[in-house]
């Protein structure tokens, strides 16, 4: 690279001949903006106990059902991260109803089902972070990740660089897996 390529700022050390691809937005994340504080067993300030209160748009809801409802992840992994959600306030997996775990297992499939009809994910992960220990971002409200994945969405970028490119605003993806969720359950 060229001393005329190469983009210098004041205060970012060095010059290292390394681009730098700056996501100030993850900061909000790193920093724990609206993260709950208080007990784990008190929906006060809870995101997802506050994102059903919402308009879908605003709160990147995509489906609700009786008892869950399935919205975007705003700090995703990748594009079209979806989680699902119970609307009551509990910690653990164990603490659901039967009727909450069915529905729970209905929207991880139709979750499934609406981001490949939207993206055409070749695989996903799904798993559930249960409690601080197992990594769970917020604890006191069980949630559930559905991440889509495709061959070779692994990249240099969260590998070297540390972040993860994502080419598609949260309000468009949430309203393509609006779309195809309707067109699912009709």
């Amino acid at each position: 690279m060229s001393d005329e390529q190469v983009i210098r700022q004041d205060g970012a050390g060095d010059p290292d001949e390394l681009e730098r691809l700056w996501t100030p937005f993850r900061m909000a994340y790193i920093q724990g903006e609206n993260k709950p504080t208080g007990p784990a067993d008190d929906p006060a300030g809870c995101p997802f106990c506050r994102v059903p209160t919402l308009p879908d748009a605003e709160g990147l809801v995509v489906a609700r059902g009786a008892s869950v409802y399935a919205l975007l992840n705003l700090y995703p992994y990748n594009t079209g991260h979806l989680m699902v959600c119970p609307y009551r306030h509990v910690p653990d997996y164990t603490d659901l109803t039967d009727a909450e775990l069915a529905e729970f297992g209905a929207f991880t499939q139709t979750a499934m089902r609406a981001v490949r009809r939207a993206s055409g994910a070749e695989g996903f992960n799904i798993g559930i972070n249960q409690g601080s220990a197992g990594g769970a971002g917020i604890a006191g409200h069980l949630h559930q990740h559905v991440v889509p994945r495709w061959e070779g969405d692994t990249n240099f970028m969260p590998v070297v660089g540390h972040t993860k490119v994502l080419p598609q605003l949260l309000a468009d993806t949430r309203s393509l897996l609006a779309d195809a969720w309707s067109a699912i359950v009709g």
